[in-house]
């Protein structure tokens, strides 16, 4: 079981913030760190000292880290071209030696469109079907040779596909709990599917899904990786757990009935639950990124229990 670390830096975080708990994911042995690709908090949150850009973050820390993977749950795809996103992404792997992942969805979170004037399209998962045809065309284009493509919502003449990245195949991650399409979707494109905060039960029925997609398509239906996304609350004992759901601003019972929650034992056999249903990798979603005790805890207490 893979343990990775998840951060929402829209809720408050400022760079260096995120450097400090990324060298503590690896230092602390977990896989990965990914994060949110998110303009504007969300709640009750002031969002304070403000956003940070997804693709500068990891950019940054690509050069700061040695081995951790780099990720993003889920790029938007409003927010950016994906001729544009191919070049980021493929610089950002060049910049880490090879160790990106692109999370890549349709985006949803209107408001923030809004505050900071980007175009909030009605058809957005048509948009994110050519974006994942097109960024990974151009990887996929010969050095020397041209891409070109014409869609609905994108066209491309004779590009370069340049730079490619590091990686000889980037990882791509499609997620969510769309019954039909999304299936399709990471039938076509995933390496990984992810699904976020949902049940033992939800999560098999769709990795179900998932898998019969997949071998629709000619594909191992156990040639993705699949994985969940779980919010975190671990203490050593109840009242620890009791104050750290209080700093996130959310009930134990509601934490242990939707996430990872309670003692390490208990978070160990959840996990457990998860990974019976075919989930072989967890991204704990950390939401209060001053507590790092939370972060060695986990690892010395749960991560250790599931190497």
């Amino acid at each position: 079981m893979d343990l990775r670390i998840f951060t929402e830096p829209q809720q408050g975080a400022s760079y260096d913030t995120l450097l400090t708990v990324a060298k503590a994911t690896e230092d602390l042995g977990f896989d990965a760190f990914f994060r949110s690709d998110h303009y504007l908090a969300m709640g009750s949150a002031d969002g304070l000292p403000g956003p940070t850009d997804a693709w500068i973050t990891l950019a940054g820390l690509a050069r700061e880290t040695r081995r951790i993977r780099l990720g993003t749950l889920m790029t938007a795809g409003t927010f950016r071209l994906p001729g544009v996103l191919a070049i980021q992404v493929a610089q950002v792997d060049q910049m880490s030696g090879g160790r990106v992942e692109l999370g890549l969805g349709a985006g949803w979170f209107e408001e923030e469109h809004k505050a900071y004037g980007i175009p909030f399209p009605k058809e957005k998962f048509g948009r994110l079907e050519e974006q994942l045809a097109i960024v990974t065309g151009l990887w996929e284009t010969e050095v020397g040779k041209t891409f070109s493509f014409d869609g609905s919502y994108y066209q491309l003449t004779d590009s370069p596909a340049l730079p490619k990245p590091a990686q000889k195949k980037v990882p791509v991650l499609i997620g969510g709990h769309g019954a039909k399409r999304t299936p399709r979707l990471a039938a076509q494109y995933a390496d990984e599917f992810n699904i976020p905060f949902a049940s033992i039960e939800d999560s098999e029925r769709q990795f179900g899904r998932v898998r019969t997609a997949a071998e629709e398509f000619g594909r191992k239906g156990d040639e993705l990786v699949y994985s969940n996304a779980l919010v975190a609350c671990v203490g050593k004992n109840d009242a620890e757990v009791t104050r750290r759901a209080a700093v996130i601003g959310r009930e134990v019972d509601e934490l242990k009935a939707n996430g990872l929650a309670g003692s390490p034992a208990e978070v160990v056999d959840k996990i457990g639950r998860y990974a019976a249903i075919g989930s072989s990798r967890i991204y704990f979603q950390i939401l209060d990124l001053d507590d790092l005790d939370h972060l060695e805890l986990i690892s010395s207490e749960v991560q250790s229990q599931l190497a």
